[in-house]
């Protein structure tokens, strides 16, 4: 059933609208909450509630279409409508449902008001559209209809078309069993025959194969086999009806051999991909050490000429202390010109220290900068050799899928698999690249 949801004000056209008499049945099943049993009266009250609030869209539409020919009955509509409005958070909000039927096609609406007059707020209608795909979906699948494709899971899972960044978010996240279930439902929702399910499970990463007991199962791109009664569920009488004979379907074997072969080209290209990414980022790093190489001694050279012009202003003022002729001559005598030649002296040397802490603190920040970009350099080639490491490994996994004991191979690869990740969580921590 497609469900279609909107926030919206105008209670006049909407009533006008649910009730007018150009549909061949116009039944005004319930009013609840309300203190008129007439609809325009009714949304009124809502409109009139809404005045002590700020909320223009005051109310919450909602019309409910079956598929074509489906059967439907008046308790359907009433299930899916309280469904709904529990999932929207809408529930003992006022309500009315209206049935129709328009060119032989029947249908429903309803209406909510969203002010909660306890908080004399209206009630937030986060995600309502998210929501009600979801439940539209739920629907398609309880009641067996045909899913339209436009409702079902639209997200591309086939591994075959994967990116490198999908490909290691996938590994690390694993089978998510909920996920799986609802591939499988869907594939099986929008398919009329063996072809359409066999292409709408190849989307999503599986393989229509013969199991060894002569079932239908569906093989994932890690070999993993999945009973399509179980997954889809549905029946295998339902699934012989609509997919048919089984002996023309390729064994599980046959198909983990095709897999095995089209995997290992995507692991080749991930592979050659890793090695050009990290000559790239080797390049890169390489014209920043030069960068940072040059941007220091420019430094340096800055802080030495800023350095020697100090120095210099400091020493002609120590000299211009020192009189010269009688007035000297005089100072020699009284000792002045002994006195001010150690405070000359001691400023010297004062200023000797503060010039050495000066060039050790800009030597430790370029040191700092040096470690840390040396730093980087370390982290991000751990994490192409961990890259490489997991390609390879994958590499290897899928070459032995097709060997006749891949089952008992598979159970120690993935230990081996579980122990690597464990050691690589442990010691990798990486680094964000930072400017300069």
């Amino acid at each position: 059933m497609i469900l279609v949801g909107n926030q919206r004000g105008g209670a006049k056209d909407l009533a006008l609208h649910l009730m007018k008499d150009e549909n061949e049945r116009v039944e005004l099943h319930e009013l609840r909450g309300f203190m008129s049993d007439d609809l325009m009266e009714a949304l009124n009250e809502i409109y009139a509630i809404s005045q002590a609030t700020q909320c223009k869209q005051f109310m919450y539409s909602l019309s409910l279409n079956p598929p074509p020919d489906a059967e439907v009955t008046e308790q359907d509509y009433i299930d899916t409508i309280n469904r709904t409005e529990e999932r929207l958070g809408l529930s003992d909000q006022p309500r009315g449902i209206v049935f129709h039927t328009k060119n032989g096609r029947p249908h429903a609406h309803a209406v909510w008001s969203r002010i909660d007059i306890q908080e004399m707020k209206a009630i937030q209608m986060s995600f309502d559209h998210k929501k009600l795909n979801a439940l539209s979906r739920e629907l398609f699948i309880e009641h067996g209809w045909k899913m339209p494709r436009g409702l079902a899971n639209s997200e591309e899972r086939d591994p075959r078309n994967f990116t490198l960044a999908e490909w290691q978010q996938a590994r690390r996240a694993g089978k998510d069993p909920k996920k799986a279930k609802m591939d499988f439902q869907d594939s099986w929702a929008i398919s009329d025959s063996k072809t359409a399910f066999s292409h709408a499970l190849q989307e999503r990463g599986y393989k229509l194969a013969r199991g060894d007991r002569r079932g239908y199962v569906a093989v994932d791109y890690n070999g993993e086999v999945y009973p399509v009664s179980r997954w889809a569920g549905v029946k295998p009488k339902q699934i012989e009806e609509r997919l048919g004979n089984i002996d023309k379907l390729q064994s599980v074997d046959d198909v983990r051999a095709i897999i095995s072969k089209d995997m290992l080209k995507k692991v080749d290209s991930f592979q050659h991909e890793t090695s050009a990414a990290q000559q790239q980022k080797e390049r890169a790093t390489e014209e920043q050490r030069k960068q940072l190489e040059a941007q220091q001694q420019a430094e340096k050279e800055k802080q030495a000429v800023s350095l020697k012009a100090r120095q210099e202003q400091e020493n002609q003022l120590r000299q211009a202390r020192l009189r010269h002729g009688l007035l000297g001559l005089m100072d020699r005598l009284t000792g002045k010109r002994k006195r001010t030649l150690e405070q000359n002296e001691q400023e010297r040397q004062k200023t000797v220290l503060y010039d050495k802490q000066v060039k050790a603190d800009l030597l430790a920040k370029q040191q700092a900068q040096q470690d840390r970009l040396t730093q980087q350099r370390l982290e991000k080639k751990k994490e192409f050799e961990t890259q490489a490491q997991d390609l390879k490994s994958d590499a290897e996994y899928f070459r032995q899928m097709k060997e006749p004991d891949f089952e008992d191979r598979k159970k120690e690869f993935m230990k081996k698999r579980k122990a690597q990740k464990q050691t690589q969580d442990h010691i990798h921590c990486p680094i964000p690249d930072t400017e300069i």
